[in-house]
């Protein structure tokens, strides 16, 4: 049976060759575009075992319980699945060793990983959580609020260069002191909203403060914002300098000249969370929105709590401001890791 390897205590075993898997308790954090290890060790009772029939498997575990293949060894048979070929390898750091390296961290990179190691009939497993360093923030598209289903919710995020954040990253962004008083949807499909300090209009007064919680919604039907989760940038976020204010189609223009792009939503907060950017003049971004990043609050410059202004959806091609672009770096070097070995021993017959 598999048993979660962070809640295990070792017990004495028998000589049937059982395999016996140890994984990190807690988590292991980095943020996009970072290396990883995700620590996993097994040894056998006994332990003269054939390093050719040990098979090690990684696989990504959702909330929801399903399941994505990540990377597989059997002898000296490796594969990686989808998204993770050519960004993983094993560590090798010595006999029973299964950690596995990932590398060029994504945001959907995000979440709890099975190591599963199988010596024929016999196998175990252990967990290890992936937190990646970022920024939690509420949107609503320019159509108005509660108007996103789920499908629509998670779409607009990745439009936004970011991702439907989990409950642990909205639990945590309101421990950060995050209040939003509108309910969107996470990444388990539930809908919540975090409240730092209770009001009438937002679930009542004499409510302490918390995560309000709707539960699991229905992810076609219901509508409602999204919170999101964004990491580091591969790049610099600035406020472009001009003579002039302009209008979106404009200010599109402009970034391209600048040799940029007009910024994400995402990539606006993770500049303010991460590179603690600090503009109190207001800008189109992406979406067509007007927004501003203020890190040190101060008179004039929209309230006395740092975070990212919003002032709304204004009329495209009539109203002028600044505007906010994105140049990604193209000095970083790759850091993608070798390529998966298929090589197949001579005496193999067995699929891994």
């Amino acid at each position: 049976m598999k048993r979660d390897a962070t809640q295990r205590i070792l017990k004495d075993l028998d000589d049937t060759g059982a395999v016996i898997v140890q994984t990190a308790p807690g988590k292991v954090v980095t943020h996009r575009g970072g290396t990883i290890t995700l620590p996993c060790r097994y040894h056998h009772e006994p332990e003269d075992v054939d390093p050719n029939h040990i098979r090690i498997k990684w696989t990504k575990v959702s909330d929801a319980f399903q399941f994505e293949d990540v990377f597989v060894e059997l002898g000296r048979q490796q594969k990686a699945f989808g998204s993770y070929r050519g960004r993983v390898s094993l560590e090798r750091a010595g006999p029973g060793d299964a950690s596995v390296i990932i590398h060029n961290i994504t945001l959907q990179d995000y979440g709890r990983y099975e190591c599963e190691v199988t010596n024929d009939m016999e196998d175990d497993t252990g967990f290890v959580n992936l937190d990646l360093e970022g920024v939690v923030f509420p949107y609503y598209p320019p159509s108005g609020r509660y108007k996103l289903n789920y499908h629509q919710a998670e779409e607009v995020c990745r439009q936004q260069d970011a991702i439907l954040a989990s409950h642990a990253q909205l639990h945590k962004a309101w421990l950060e002191g995050l209040d939003w008083c509108n309910a969107g949807w996470l990444e388990d499909g539930s809908v919540q909203y975090p409240i730092s300090q209770p009001r009438v209009q937002c679930g009542r007064k004499d409510s302490p403060p918390g995560v309000r919680n709707y539960g699991y919604r229905h992810k076609d039907d219901e509508c409602y914002d999204a919170f999101c989760f964004t990491s580091n940038l591969n790049g610099r976020v600035y406020f472009l300098k001009r003579f002039k204010k302009v209008n979106y189609l404009e200010a599109v223009k402009a970034c391209q000249r600048d040799d940029a792009v007009i910024a994400k939503v995402g990539q606006l907060y993770a500049a303010w969370k991460i590179q603690l950017l600090d503009r109190c003049e207001a800008g189109w971004v992406e979406d067509g929105s007007i927004r501003y990043p203020i890190v040190n609050p101060r008179t004039r410059c929209g309230g006395p709590e740092p975070g990212v202004r919003n002032l709304g959806f204004p009329d495209k091609k009539f109203r002028l401001y600044g505007v906010y672009c994105f140049r990604r770096n193209t000095d970083v070097q790759s850091t993608q890791a070798p390529k998966e070995t298929i090589t197949k021993p001579a005496n193999s017959t067995r699929s891994i």
